[in-house]
């Protein structure tokens, strides 16, 4: 039996910084400016929507190595913000989508960005009978500039029953980001170069799921992303050290194969996925603010 039914894993959304600490909305990363930056007494909306060819989530693929498309609508009123996304996934448990809603604050002190939240994630329509991998997760995320050009960026995530398994989880990420001069690139574009890393654990799961801790794993990314008006590409390796044995215990890959190495408590079939193998995707959104 494996460990998941498929689960979908996420941490407030980012803001102020394109810097991937392992976060989502919709399938885009997340931008906004910084809450000093905001109305105090006016809400605001920010609205992004694109596709990407593979939905890669904290080194894990949640489409199963195929495209997938997203959206998000935000809220602002000074500091405080409230959320909802949607993407589309294909998951062990067969939901219609990934549907979040969040909601927190973002707040500048001593020129470090602060972004505090939770977000509920729901994936409907599930497989008759399936138990759910429906969770909250509580987290946050501080960057700052170091220079006009560098930034850098840390992010901690904690769910205290992480899709449903009974399992807490805890992620931390760290990441960097460089802009490029404008005076090397076209008229009207701009690109910045990043990278992030993270490492997840968890506890115990609950007895029914075999009461053994889903195998902790180290990832991380490196990209370029392009951005002219309202509209992004972002091309982006991503990697992580789990074997293909430990991705299946984790991921609950319906199309693992057999051949692995056999571990009689958490893979007795020693059946193999290749859902947490090193990737190259490219992702296109735009926003509206």
């Amino acid at each position: 039996m494996t460990a998941l039914g498929g689960s979908a894993r996420a941490e407030p959304a980012e803001a102020a910084s394109p810097i991937p600490l392992g976060t989502r909305a919709g399938i885009a990363p997340e931008g906004e400016p910084p809450a000093q930056e905001r109305a105090a007494d006016s809400i605001e909306l920010s609205a992004r929507a694109g596709f990407t060819s593979d939905y890669i989530y904290r080194g894990v693929t949640l489409s199963d190595r195929k495209p997938a498309v997203g959206a998000g609508l935000e809220a602002t009123l000074g500091p405080l913000y409230a959320g909802a996304t949607f993407a589309s996934v294909k998951l062990p448990t067969q939901p219609a989508g990934e549907v979040t809603v969040s909601s927190g604050a973002r707040k500048n002190l001593w020129n470090i960005d602060f972004d505090f939240g939770w977000t509920y994630f729901t994936y409907p329509h599930e497989t008759p009978g399936s138990p759910g991998i429906d969770y909250l997760e509580l987290g946050g995320r501080a960057d700052t500039k170091l220079t006009d050009l560098l930034r850098i960026a840390a992010g901690y995530a904690y769910s205290p029953d992480f899709s449903h398994t009974g399992a807490w989880s805890q992620y931390v990420a760290f990441g960097a980001g460089i802009d490029l001069p404008h005076s090397v690139l076209p008229q009207k574009l701009s690109a910045s170069l990043t990278a992030g890393a993270g490492y997840y654990w968890f506890g115990h799961q609950s007895p029914e799921l075999g009461g053994f801790p889903l195998p902790a794993y180290f990832n991380w990314n490196a990209g370029v992303t392009l951005t002219r008006s309202i509209f992004n590409l972002d091309l982006r390796y991503y990697d992580t050290n789990l074997s293909k044995e430990n991705c299946f215990v984790f991921t609950g890959d319906p199309h693992a194969t057999p051949g692995g190495v056999i571990n009689p408590v958490t893979n007795p079939e020693g059946l193999m996925s290749r859902w947490c193998s090193a990737t190259f995707v490219a992702k296109f959104w735009f926003e509206l603010n």
